[in-house]
């Protein structure tokens, strides 16, 4: 058997190449899994972007100097197993490499899944290490897959920044302004800010995306990033910045007095990203969904967060793929060249918003 994997350079992200090796027996306690479909989002290209300062490139090593790998997140079904807790045929759901197969090590086994114990894991975050047994998950649907591996983690993450203001009485803001407001996870934010009373929620997109987030309904009033005039100086505001443009950051940050909380979640426009140093205003912060699932945790216990999780995520879920007016039709991709290209696009930002791609290499 054989693993391909879709390798990205690391100092020059838009640069990419298959590689295709003979898979290694597995050694006792390991389990081999197929990667039979995941999300490719501009979440994934933050992973990218940000690969080297999040250790992103670090849960998928790949041995080559100056080439990592992408996570996504999708499922897989254990082809082989040597490991006495997991069984061939059982279905997952969790943070793969963009690749047709990969190695596991499971460690601290429930009956709700396990974690992977690689050595070169150790270290890093646990969320992303979790790897969740689909019969047992009680997000899990067999004829969702497509729209959980989709918006799954960007809904977590959009709940948690939500959760984040809640928490902290919105920093004193009442308009929030979010930038991208196309993407995935600025819309799902979206969707739990405008719950919140009080809260003026203004997106920020391009001329192109104006009409798609009008017809979502989750923001107050959708501007074009030459509209920001139409928002007050003075207003009690915070940013959210999805897109990572560093010109953009600046403006926001020298012409808002009022501005209350700055922070940034990825970098869709990967062309434009910057320092956020030297910026005038509170101290532009970089969000971490990870600290705040930490939080909750000790707030609420494992339990409690899941089940606010869980009911927020079936009203989202279905507000999303509303059969009468989805936001999100499924473009599927098959195989190597098929998933190299759709990086190429979703990288790129020619993508219609409206689309969501989800590919296997097999």
């Amino acid at each position: 058997m054989s693993t391909t994997t879709l390798l990205v350079r690391k100092d020059k992200i838009t640069e990419t190449r298959l590689h295709t090796s003979d898979d290694a027996p597995l050694a006792d306690g390991q389990v081999h899994v197929r990667v039979e479909s995941f999300a490719l989002t501009s979440n994934n290209i933050t992973y990218a972007a940000f690969g080297d300062a999040m250790n992103y490139w670090q849960f998928w090593p790949t041995g080559e100097d100056g080439w990592g790998i992408v996570p996504v997140w999708g499922f897989a079904t254990v082809v082989q197993s040597l490991h006495p807790g997991v069984a061939a045929g059982e279905r997952l759901y969790g943070y793969w490499p963009m690749a047709s197969s990969a190695v596991l090590q499971p460690t601290r086994l429930t009956e709700a899944g396990f974690s992977d114990g690689a050595a070169h894991r150790a270290n890093l975050h646990a969320v992303y290490n979790q790897v969740l047994r689909c019969n047992r998950d009680p997000f899990y649907t067999p004829d969702t897959e497509a729209v959980q591996a989709l918006l799954r983690p960007l809904f977590i993450t959009s709940w948690l920044i939500g959760d984040l203001f809640a928490d902290n009485d919105f920093f004193g803001a009442s308009v929030m302004l979010l930038s991208s407001a196309s993407s995935k996870t600025a819309y799902g934010t979206a969707f739990q800010l405008a719950q919140r009373p009080g809260i003026e929620v203004v997106g920020l997109t391009s001329p192109g995306n104006t009409a798609f987030c009008e017809r979502l309904g989750c923001y107050t009033r959708v501007l074009t990033y030459d509209q920001l005039d139409q928002v007050s100086a003075d207003a009690a505001c915070a940013y959210v910045d999805f897109a990572g443009n560093a010109d953009l950051r600046r403006q926001i940050h020298t012409g808002f007095a009022g501005l209350r909380y700055s922070c940034s979640i990825g970098g869709t426009h990967v062309e434009h990203l910057g320092s956020a140093k030297d910026l005038p205003g509170p101290r532009a912060t970089l969000f971490f969904a990870p600290a705040q699932i930490k939080k909750r945790n000790a707030d609420w216990g494992a339990a409690g967060l899941g089940q606010r999780l869980v009911q927020a995520w079936q009203a989202f879920a279905a507000k999303a793929s509303n059969p009468a007016a989805p936001w999100l039709t499924v473009a599927r991709h098959q195989g190597p060249q098929a998933v190299q290209a759709a990086y190429a696009e979703v990288l790129a930002g020619r993508g219609d918003p409206a689309l969501g791609h989800v590919m296997t290499l097999n």
